[in-house]
């Protein structure tokens, strides 16, 4: 997201820049345009593609999938060290909310994630849902500057870090399926401060998604 949608990418500019030939980079153009990160129109041009929300909420059911069963074998199997190890990873999360370090945050965010898939004996399973979740992360990275956000999304790791450590796998299961909910709900407000960094009917989406869900 350091490159906003619509972006006009120059391939000769980040051959330059990387310092290599134009061949590896226009295969790296081809593979992000397969994972349609970006958009390669003919004589158009090369740009950041609009964040596909027709596809979110898909991608957010398939990835609490899979994290509660993550998060389920993380609650039955994690050592003392794996929950130390987590309990570490919140206090970086802590240190970078006190400093306003936005990506700090995000990065010890998808450690926490990682690290239950670990302690839970599935870093497989985190593998697949890496694979799954691209266009999630960028939209993700666009709730977080919203108001009392991060401040959220630290209690619901700790709530999530204490039923691990409580090995109360329900629990666990509930606060992870709650933290990650606030994905969907979070759509409306994020459509509306960044309209233009999605394609597709968002109104739509949103209004479906509301409704099944009620």
């Amino acid at each position: 997201m350091r490159r906003r949608p619509g972006d006009v990418i120059f391939e000769k500019e980040i051959a330059l820049e990387a310092r290599v030939s134009r061949t590896p980079v226009r295969e790296a153009l081809l593979r992000l345009a397969d994972e349609k990160l970006i958009e390669i129109v003919p004589k158009s041009g090369t740009m950041v593609a609009r964040i596909p929300a027709e596809i979110l909420p898909e991608i957010i059911i398939a990835r609490a999938a899979l994290e509660a069963v993550t998060v389920r074998a993380a609650a039955e199997s994690a050592r003392g060290s794996d929950i130390a190890g987590l309990r570490a990873i919140i206090e970086r999360q802590r240190e970078a909310l006190a400093t306003g370090d936005i990506d700090g945050f995000h990065a010890a965010d998808e450690l926490m994630h990682r690290v239950i898939a670990e302690a839970g004996r599935l870093p497989g399973l985190w593998t697949m849902i890496v694979q799954i979740k691209v266009q999630l992360d960028r939209y993700r990275r666009l709730t977080l500057p919203q108001p009392h956000r991060m401040e959220r999304a630290l209690a619901e790791h700790e709530a999530i870090i204490d039923a691990i450590a409580d090995r109360d796998v329900a629990a666990a299961m509930a606060a992870m399926n709650l933290h990650l909910d606030g994905l969907r709900v979070s759509l409306a407000p994020i459509r509306d401060l960044n309209p233009d960094y999605f394609s597709g009917d968002v109104g739509a989406v949103y209004d479906r998604w509301a409704g099944e869900t009620t």
